[in-house]
C-alpha cells in the first residue's frame, strides 16, 4: 500500500521495513500494521490537533509535569512552539504511560517508542495470530464476563499504585485475546495525585466497565468498586494486593432540612421580583 507521509521517515531510518495495511483509523489517529525485521508490530500515527475529535481537554492534561520553563510558559501562552510543545507532550503521554504499565504489570501493548507523532508498539493478536478483536466484538458468556471484568478491576488497581488513571476506558479501548482483555489508547492517562478530576474520572472507567461487563453477568452491576478502590486510595491504603470486594458503604449524612427550606424560600422570592419586573415593564409599555 501507498506510505502514509508521517511513516516515510520511519522507513528511510530503518524503523519500519513495510506497512502492510490499515488497521484502523480513530477520534485521535490511524494504526498501520507495519513489519519491522522478522517482526509484525503497529504503527498509531496521530492526528493532528486540529483533526482529532478527542480535544486535548485542560482536564486530562492537568498535573502533567514539563520539567523546561521555557516549553511551560510557551505551552501558557499558545504560541505556535507551545502548540507544537503540548503536541509533543500528549503524543509521548501514551508512551510513557504504556512503559510505566508495564512495569506495573497490566496487561497492555509493548511500546517500541515514539518518533515525530508516530507510536510504534506490539500488535496484539489472538492464538491464531490474527489481530485482536476489542472487547465490544466479542460475544462473553457470563463466567468469562466476570472473570474478564476481575481481571480489568486488578489491572486497574494497579494502574492507580503507578499513579495513572486511563481517563476514557471503555469497550472501545480494550481488545481480548487468548489470555484476557488488553488495555489500549492511552494519551489522555492522567496523573492520579496531581489531577483534580482523578476521581471522577477513575469512577467513570470503573462503571463503564461494570456496565458493560454486566450485560453479561447482572451481579456485577451491583458492585461498587470505584467508590471502594478510590476510598483506599486516599486512605493510603491499596496496594496491587489488596482484596477488594465490591462493596462500599456510603456515609449516611443527614440532610439539613433548614438549609433546603431556605434555599426554596430565596428561590421564590427571586421568582416573585422576576415577575415583578416584567408586570412592570408592561404597565410601562
Amino acid at each position: 500500500m501507498k506510505i502514509p507521509k508521517r511513516i516515510q521517515p520511519l522507513i528511510e531510518d530503518g524503523l519500519i521495513d513495510e506497512v502492510l495495511r490499515q488497521l484502523m483509523s480513530g477520534k485521535e489517529a490511524t494504526v498501520y500494521v507495519v513489519r519491522c525485521g522478522s517482526e509484525i508490530r503497529c504503527a498509531k500515527v496521530y492526528k493532528e490537533a486540529g483533526k482529532r475529535s478527542f480535544k486535548q481537554a485542560v482536564q486530562y492534561r492537568e498535573g502533567r509535569k514539563v520539567r523546561n520553563s521555557r516549553r511551560s510558559r510557551a505551552m501558557e501562552k499558545g504560541s505556535k512552539f507551545g502548540r507544537d510543545e503540548q503536541e509533543s507532550l500528549w503524543q509521548n503521554a501514551e508512551v510513557d504511560a504504556l512503559y510505566r504499565l508495564a512495569a506495573a504489570g497490566v496487561r497492555a501493548p509493548t511500546p517500541y517508542g515514539c518518533f515525530d507523532g508516530v507510536l510504534l508498539m506490539e500488535l496484539v493478536t489472538d492464538d491464531e495470530g490474527k489481530v485482536a478483536p476489542r472487547l465490544n466484538d466479542v460475544v462473553l458468556s457470563e463466567e468469562q464476563a466476570r472473570r474478564d471484568h476481575a481481571t480489568i478491576i486488578q489491572d486497574i488497581v494497579r494502574m492507580l499504585c503507578a499513579g495513572l488513571i486511563h481517563g476514557d476506558l471503555s469497550e472501545f479501548n480494550v481488545l481480548v485475546d487468548s489470555h484476557g482483555p488488553v488495555i489500549i489508547d492511552l494519551p489522555q492517562a492522567v496523573d492520579a495525585a496531581a489531577n483534580n478530576n482523578a476521581e471522577w474520572m477513575l469512577e467513570r472507567d470503573i462503571n463503564n466497565m461494570r456496565n458493560y461487563y454486566g450485560m453479561s453477568a447482572p451481579e456485577l452491576l451491583e458492585t461498587k468498586y470505584a467508590k471502594e478502590i478510590w476510598a483506599l486510595f486516599e486512605a493510603g491504603k491499596l496496594t496491587p494486593e489488596t482484596e477488594l470486594t465490591g462493596q462500599f458503604d456510603e456515609p449516611e449524612e443527614e440532610a439539613d432540612v433548614d438549609s433546603v427550606l431556605t434555599e426554596i424560600k430565596e428561590a421564590y422570592e427571586e421568582e416573585q421580583e422576576r415577575l415583578s419586573r416584567i408586570n412592570a415593564n408592561d404597565e410601562d409599555e
